[in-house]
């Protein structure tokens, strides 16, 4: 399995997938590459941005929403790129398409490569339960893709000591999520990515490993292999007790 996915499709004063251009063309390695604009409203708009981006890496870029078959461009794709946007609206057009299946066997079974950014990071989770957009769309469930059996957390931000702002941080809502789930979140900064080769995991960048024991920070390319051996488990928190009707 090949997986390159990224916290951010932008950094700061850079040109769009600058920061990974390198991992774009090592995953890309010459074959055209079809993406997946449906995180965004604008599709055209979306997918002449990335094809002009990926272009000055060399990489060819076709857009499934031009095909005459959005679902079977993607089944049928050597490489996707699946863009960032809202996670919602992506998982609900990943549905409505009908292609969760058939291209999450085409990336496990190693015949697609798959790159993605931001909710296209989010989708390749077992959930998309850990993303930070609100549900503009409802989605039939909130399972994604599956790649990796442990949630992603895209954007991290530490929580700032001298702010006065009294909502939740990240840290905290990552929290809550760790006591109703029996699954680790990666939260990585802006500008960090994850890259899957065969049974090998590493981020480049700075991450953060939340589990239920505790958090653990890393600098920079870190090997997270032993999280591929995971099993997830969702839903495991307290419930109420129903009273009786007597």
């Amino acid at each position: 399995m090949e997986l390159l996915l990224l916290s951010n499709s932008t950094n700061y004063g850079a040109e769009m997938f600058a920061h990974a251009a390198a991992a774009f063309g090592e995953v890309a390695a010459g074959s055209t590459v079809t993406f997946i604009p449906y995180a965004l409203a604008d599709w055209d708009d979306y997918a002449d941005r990335v094809t002009a981006a990926l272009g000055a890496f060399g990489i060819e870029v076709i857009s499934a929403h031009r095909a005459d078959a959005p679902d079977r461009a993607i089944r049928d794709a050597e490489v996707v790129m699946m863009g960032g946007g809202n996670s919602f609206r992506l998982l609900d057009a990943l549905y409505h398409l009908d292609v969760i299946d058939e291209l999450g066997a085409h990336v496990r079974d190693g015949s697609t490569r798959y790159m993605g950014a931001s909710a296209g990071t989010n989708v390749a989770c077992p959930t998309i339960r850990t993303t930070n957009d609100m549900p503009i769309r409802q989605p039939p469930s909130l399972a994604a893709l599956g790649f990796l059996p442990f949630q992603i957390n895209l954007h991290y931000v530490d929580p700032d000591p001298a702010s006065t702002f009294m909502g939740e941080s990240r840290e905290e809502r990552i929290g809550e999520f760790l006591e109703e789930n029996y699954c680790p979140v990666l939260a990585m900064y802006e500008g960090s990515w994850l890259r899957v080769t065969g049974g090998r995991a590493t981020v480049t960048g700075p991450a953060r490993l939340f589990q239920r024991t505790g958090c653990e920070a890393f600098d920079d390319g870190v090997d997270v292999s032993e999280l591929l051996e995971l099993t997830p488990m969702f839903d495991g928190g307290k419930r109420p007790r129903r009273g009786s009707s007597a």
